[in-house]
Order: C-alpha cells, then structure tokens, then sequence
C-alpha cells in the first residue's frame, strides 16, 4: 500500500513538472508572437483616404484662437499625428499622457495635435486644462473628422512631412499609439502590411535554399 501511494505520487509530481513546462513554454510563445505584432498595431478602418494617398490642406483655428493647417507639406519639415479625442470619452483621457509622452521623445520632427468636435466650446477648454494640453493645438472641427472618416474614439492619424498620409487607425493602446510612430521609421503603416512583409521575406528564404 505504501509503495503503491509513493508510486502515485511520484507520477503526480512527474505531471506537474510536465505542465509547469508546457506552460512555460506557452508563455514564451505568446512573448515571441506579441513582439512580432508590436511594430504596426494600429486597427486600421477600411474606409477614408488611404495610407500613401497626399492629403489637403485644412486651416484651421485652436480651442485658443492660434491658427494652423492639418494635411498638406510642412515647411518646417514636421510629421503630424493628429489624435481625435473627446471629453465623455475615458480610454482618451488614459491615452492622452501617453501621446504627449510620445510626441515628447519625437519633438525634433513631430508636432501632436489633438481634435475633437461640439459646439461647448467651455467644455472643451476646461477639458484641455484638465488633462495639462496648453503647449499643444486642441481644435474642434466636424470637418477635420468627417475629412478622416473618423468614426469611433480613440483615433489617430500621422501625416508626414510631405503631406502624405503615412498611417491612421483606432489607438486603444499603448501599443497601438508606439505603432503610428513606428510608421516614420518602418514605413509599415498596418498589422496586414507587416505580416506580408514577413511573409514575403520568408518565401523568399525559402526559395534561396532551395535553389
């Protein structure tokens, strides 16, 4: 009987070691599977201009009266994220610090803006104060959102240098943001552009072996 419970218990701690590792390596999978994803996480929507095409020119006027252009080629040379926001919105209010944070390490070569819509111009403005935006442009425009087709919150575009549209999509993230940004140096605008790309490296691996 003894020997029968030592024997069992062995083989239960056998198991144990055997799913401790199976998880483990689970674990080290999904690690390898989300930096593989992290370059270009934006969801990018189906509808509005399209990533490469050259945007228009849009003046217009801040939340404090300052004047400025969204879309177009900037003569000082600055990439735009322009990032659509609104006060009854809460995953904007988290993300907001993270954007100025990006936008900070990036200030040599790009210029955050932020958009929202309405027509409580005070709400907004006691919005801005709240979450410390005085150093950036907040506009409200129906037009700059109907322009993006923007539809859900919240939503970011980047627009480069050029005027060209270079990436956009639903910023729920962190990662979604660092993956707009990413866009500059990548030029990988979306989660189906990078996946291609690896795939096309990997035939191309496969085809250089085999020849």
């Amino acid at each position: 009987m003894t020997e029968a419970m030592l024997v069992s218990n062995v083989v239960l701690w056998v198991l144990v070691i055997v799913l401790a590792l199976v998880v483990l390596a689970l674990a080290r999978q999904v690690g390898v599977l989300h930096e593989r994803v992290a370059p270009a996480g934006a969801l990018m929507p189906t509808t509005g201009p399209k990533v490469g095409e050259l945007t228009e020119p849009l003046p217009l006027t801040d939340i404090n009266g300052a004047s400025l252009t969204v879309g177009g080629p900037d003569n000082a040379g600055m990439h735009s994220l322009v990032m659509f926001i609104s006060p009854t919105c809460p995953v904007c209010k988290s993300l907001v610090p993270t954007a100025k944070s990006l936008a900070g390490s990036e200030s040599n070569r790009l210029q955050l803006v932020f958009a929202s819509d309405g027509d409580k111009l005070e709400q907004h403005q006691a919005y801005a104060r709240d979450l410390d935006l005085g150093n950036y442009h907040y506009v409200l425009s129906e037009k700059l959102g109907m322009t993006y087709e923007v539809s859900k919150l919240p939503f970011a575009i980047l627009i480069g240098a050029d005027g060209t549209l270079e990436s956009k999509g639903l910023v729920n993230t962190r990662e979604h943001l660092e993956s707009l940004i990413e866009a500059m140096d990548s030029g990988i605008a979306t989660l189906q552009d990078y996946v291609g790309l690896v795939q096309h490296e990997h035939d191309n691996s496969v085809k250089e072996k085999a020849s």
